[in-house]
């Protein structure tokens, strides 16, 4: 039976609920970010969902899932995915898994991104308001471990990676949060990341290039996971960096979270003591996984992620005000 379109709906439309880094253009919401998803609610059969991947030369990978049903893989090289269930309410969900780092993802034109365009309902299928996500809210800023790099295996693109596998996204979910994820491979405070991302320092506050990131609330919580791709690190560059954050959430508790690894840990710990902010913590992390926890003794693998969320779920709960719910 061929598809009727129906009502046309703007990734805008309230009843299509964005999570996470997404910047607005006409018409389009885009994303350059592993762990952004978006969600809403439908009666009826059929429906697509449109996507604008004009430019785009690596195609992003998407986990679909519809109601409660296993989550699906698409990769995204064609405009339209279509979406059919048997007659009745349904609820959808689609999460970005990769966006690769290897190629330009910060200046437009960009050559991956996941560019979401809106649905197209069947002519019997009607869109229903889903409402607001509650609980608190979350922001990540990290390097490749929080963009979930390599955890499903040593594979260096998409294939080897998953933003749903990484202990932020656990984390998030733990605590039943709204996640802003932002993870780019090779970037630290001072370094620029792959993909023509600049140092976490300059790409701090923005989607990508000429998108500023803007927030509807502010955020409860911010974790810093950088450093550990930076050569060197001194202690003026990190306070730098924590104070770009401090002046864009004045009253969110940061956590300045320490590379897995103890690279610059001692810096960051006296970093953070110069600062003499209270709504600022250090949580050493160093030992919370070894080299037997990862693909290629660098990257997590899922388990290796899942212990780290594990640690930081306890920490986040001794030093803020997050609370797993009941």
């Amino acid at each position: 039976m061929p598809f009727e379109p129906g009502e046309v709906v703007a990734p805008s439309d309230p009843r299509i609920v964005l999570e996470g880094q997404w910047g607005h253009q006409p018409g389009v919401a885009i994303t350059v970010n592993s762990g952004s998803r978006f969600s809403f609610s439908y009666a009826g059969e059929r429906l697509q969902l449109l996507f604008d991947i004009d430019g785009l030369t690596v195609a992003p990978h998407l986990w679909i899932t519809v109601d409660d049903g296993e989550p699906r893989l698409y990769v995204i090289d064609e405009p339209v995915v279509e979406l059919e269930a048997p007659d009745g309410r349904h609820r959808v969900e689609v999460v970005v898994k990769d966006v690769n780092e290897h190629v330009n993802r910060w200046n437009p034109p960009l050559e991956c991104a996941v560019v979401f365009a809106g649905l197209v309902l069947d002519v019997k299928s009607r869109l229903r308001l889903s409402g607001r996500p509650g609980g608190p809210r979350l922001e990540f800023y990290g390097d490749s471990i929080t963009q979930g790099v390599r955890s499903l295996s040593e594979h260096p693109e998409s294939e080897g990676a998953d933003g749903t596998t990484s202990y932020a996204y656990l984390t998030a979910r733990a605590f039943g949060a709204t996640s802003y994820q932002v993870g780019f491979g090779s970037q630290g405070i001072s370094k620029p990341g792959n993909g023509e991302v600049p140092a976490g320092v300059d790409s701090f506050g923005w989607n990508f290039a000429g998108s500023p990131a803007e927030r509807v609330e502010p955020s409860d919580v911010v974790v810093i996971n950088l450093g550990v791709n930076d050569p060197t690190l001194e202690v003026e560059e990190y306070a730098g960096y924590v104070r770009r954050v401090r002046a864009a959430y004045p009253s969110a508790t940061i956590v300045a979270l320490t590379p897995f690894s103890g690279k610059h840990a001692d810096t960051i710990q006296a970093a953070v003591k110069t600062l003499d902010d209270p709504d600022l913590v250090c949580v050493d992390s160093t030992g919370w996984i070894t080299e037997d926890d990862c693909t290629d003794l660098v990257h997590p693998t899922v388990a290796g992620h899942a212990k780290i969320a594990g640690h930081l779920v306890t920490a986040l709960e001794q030093h803020t005000s997050l609370r797993r719910p009941e």
